[in-house]
Parts: C-alpha cells; sequence; structure tokens
C-alpha cells in the first residue's frame, strides 16, 4: 500500500506511540504521513526528524502543535528540515465575543514566532467543531477562511468539522488560493459524543461530494486521514486505517479531472 495523495495522520492510532507507528507504516507500506508533535516530542523531535528521514517517508503536515508559538517554530523548523508540508495549527482559544481582538493577538503571536519563514512550510489554520472553543475560536470553515485572510496564512479544511456547513462549495472556492492542507474521515448521524469519527465510508458525511468540491478548487495536495475516537478503538488501528486508505485513495482517484 502506497500511498500518493493520500497521508496517514498518527493521530489516526491515537494511543500508539511513535516507534509503534513507525513499525506499522513500514509493515502496511504507507510511505506518506501526518506527524504528532506530541508524539515526536515524546521522543525528542531531533531525533524524530532522523527516523523519519531514515524511513524514507513523505510528511504532508504536522498536527497536535498546541498554542504555544515556541511549539509551532520548533514544529516548522523540523518540518522544513523533512522538505516543508502544511504546520497545521490550533488557535487557542480566543477572547470571548471578540473576533478582530481575538485575530489580532493571534497576529501577534504568529510574526513573532513564524518570521521570517522556513523554506517550504505553510502555516495553516484548521477549523474545529463548536464543542472545542478549547482548542479554537475559529469554529467554521466560512471563519476559517476570513481568518487566513486577516492573517496571511494558509487554510486547513478539516471536513469532519465543516461538512455540514451552509454554502461549503462556495466557501472551499473562496478558499481557493489558500487551501494548503484537507483532513478527511466520517461521522454517523445520531452521535452525541466528540470525537467520534469513523473510517471513510462507514459513516453518513457525503464525502465524494466534498472531495469534488475540493478538488475543482484545483487543490492538488494531501487529503490526510484523521480519525479519532471510540469507534476507531474498537475496531483497532491497523484494520481502520487500513481500510481508510483503500477507500479514499479510491475515492480521490475517482473524483480527480482527467483534463489536462
Amino acid at each position: 500500500m502506497r500511498t500518493n495523495r493520500v497521508a496517514v495522520s498518527a493521530v489516526s492510532s491515537w494511543g500508539w506511540t511513535f516507534d509503534e507507528d513507525l513499525r506499522f507504516w513500514d509493515r502496511a507500506g504507507i510511505d506518506h504521513v501526518g506527524l504528532s508533535l506530541r508524539k515526536c516530542d515524546r521522543v525528542g523531535l531531533g531525533r524524530a526528524v532522523e527516523r523519519v528521514r531514515a524511513a524514507g517517508l513523505r510528511v504532508a503536515n504536522f498536527v497536535e502543535c498546541g498554542a504555544d508559538p515556541a511549539r509551532w517554530r520548533a514544529a516548522a523548523e523540523a518540518l522544513g528540515a523533512l522538505g516543508g508540508g502544511a504546520l497545521v495549527l490550533t488557535t487557542g482559544p480566543g477572547r470571548p465575543l471578540d473576533w478582530d481582538g481575538s485575530i489580532a493577538a493571534l497576529g501577534e503571536r504568529l510574526a513573532r514566532v513564524l518570521d521570517p519563514a522556513v523554506p517550504g512550510v505553510t502555516v495553516a489554520i484548521e477549523n474545529t467543531g463548536p464543542l472545542r472553543v478549547d482548542l479554537s475560536f475559529v469554529t467554521t470553515l466560512r471563519d476559517t477562511v476570513d481568518a487566513a485572510d486577516a492573517l496571511g496564512c494558509g487554510v486547513c479544511a478539516e471536513l469532519n468539522s465543516c461538512w455540514a456547513e451552509r454554502s461549503l462549495d462556495a466557501t472551499l472556492a473562496r478558499a481557493r488560493a489558500r487551501l494548503a492542507h484537507v483532513q478527511i474521515s466520517d461521522w454517523k448521524v445520531g452521535s452525541l459524543c466528540t470525537p467520534d469519527r469513523c473510517v471513510p465510508g462507514d459513516g453518513d458525511i457525503p464525502l465524494a461530494r466534498l472531495v469534488r468540491a475540493v478538488e475543482a478548487t484545483g487543490y492538488r495536495g494531501a487529503y490526510e486521514i484523521e480519525m479519532i475516537g471510540p469507534r476507531i478503538e474498537n475496531e483497532g488501528y491497523a484494520p481502520a486505517i487500513t481500510r481508510a486508505v483503500e477507500y479514499v485513495e479510491a475515492l480521490v482517484g475517482s473524483s480527480v479531472d482527467p483534463s489536462p
């Protein structure tokens, strides 16, 4: 199993260690991955970079970078050393009822830590669900695009957190120039807990339509499988990831416009 535009996030094997991820990716033939800063920190970020490079892995992005700008800088430099990609950030909690103030404060933190930019690395703000205001004050894709426009950074479209938004196709089209990364998983209508993601194809999110909308923007980057929750734990990481890769690769392959 060799992934091309499909990447497997280390978050999808939440309870595994960095070493367990590497061993599984090797056994499964997965060579395109998203790294967790949380896991890399546990073995030492520099050591993690060396081992990822030695394994011949292509790195699409870093996630789980928290809200500490010092960690953002460390992750950006590590990502640059691995050839670049998307540094996917959540904003941290904002100022209640003060969008403009929250954006200004975030801009100051970004500029202080990420200037000068790391070559090959795109900073991308991720949309989160409205229950996770502890992670971010940007809880819709529409707001994420507004934030990215204000900050001059990229957008990570987390499809699980925005699929039911009004006029999503139009929002994706507006994000065209800033769309740096896409995260994909599924969800079953009726779930009352979070996170409760499932393997793509097992749930109710219209993933084929969403991928077509993403492709229509001209996006040709990675679709990162990021699954977490009891359904993934119950099935087991290895079978869940294997099924997910097969499904998403077929989905993306069938959605690509063959015209030049």
